[in-house]
């Protein structure tokens, strides 16, 4: 079992650090994950030796919805076992190591509990220490359409890429409700399937040149074509939502999951602390 949850922690570590399976890695970064694998490893003993261990448990649905989750990332179940294969796995040895992450995870919510409660006062005190963070930028609902340049492809070149968002643009200047029935026929971005959706964007978070075209536009405004790295663009601003800043009874619910959650690492923390001192 222990070669296989350190296999197992040697994965997850090479994916997170360096995003490719062990087998990927160079001979610094392998070295790296197997030292960051063994003392976690060791952490994860000493955690559930522990005596508050005792009554803690993973439910066989909480362990079998997690196997469905991770086998979703992969293209189908050949490569799920060989990317286990590679990685020194088998299926078996994967969910004994899965559950023992998660008991682990289970062991530590319990210790959590012991955090001080978090109280109205303590909300209302971060509200007014920290009032910047309860000012709400203003953003927009957009929508786009994007037709790529990629000269090497007959289909893309500028010129037919520019009749296509022309002629594109010239059926919304028509009837500027199609925009999502065009979106979906016509974009070349994965947003398509949403009918272009791109969701409430902030200022910043698109190209600068499609940043600032959307700020000038009205609710419900279409663009002129517009071009980014990406390639073409048409923009619809669905909505403004304008900046505000947060009232106390809006935040009080983020702030207490904050605070309980920070209480929480903290009395985690130092339960761990104690454990490895105390060995």
């Amino acid at each position: 079992m222990s070669e296989q949850a350190v296999a197992y922690l040697e994965l997850k570590a090479a994916q997170n650090l360096f995003g490719k399976p062990p087998t990927a890695l160079e001979a610094d970064e392998r070295e790296h994950v197997r030292k960051m694998a063994a003392k976690q490893f060791g952490l994860e003993a000493r955690v559930l030796a522990a005596p508050e261990a005792r009554d803690a448990m993973v439910p066989p649905a909480s362990l079998a919805a997690a196997m469905e989750e991770i086998r979703k990332r992969y293209g189908d179940e050949a490569d799920f076992h060989a990317d286990l294969q590679h990685s020194g796995l088998d299926e078996a040895g994967f969910r004994d190591a899965l559950e023992r992450e998660l008991m682990v995870e289970a062991i530590l919510e319990k210790v959590g509990t012991r955090a001080a409660q978090v109280s109205d006062i303590d909300v209302e005190l971060y509200y007014q220490y920290h009032p910047d963070q309860f000012r709400r930028q203003e953003t927009r609902r957009v929508r786009h359409i994007l037709v790529t340049v990629n000269d090497d492809l007959p289909d893309n070149t500028r010129p037919v890429a520019q009749n296509r968002i022309e002629a594109i643009a010239a059926r919304l200047a028509r009837d500027p409700k199609r925009f999502e029935e065009q979106a979906m026929k016509h974009s070349e971005c994965p947003t398509a399937l949403q009918g272009g959706l791109l969701g409430e964007m902030p200022r910043g978070q698109l190209y600068p040149e499609l940043d600032a075209a959307l700020f000038l536009m009205k609710e419900g405004e279409i663009s002129g074509i517009l071009e980014s790295p990406m390639g073409l663009h048409l923009l619809r601003c669905d909505a403004i939502v304008p900046a505000a800043v947060l009232s106390l009874k809006e935040a009080r619910g983020p702030i207490r999951t904050l605070l309980e959650q920070r209480r929480k690492r903290v009395c985690q923390g130092a339960w761990i602390k104690q454990l490895l001192h105390g060995a």
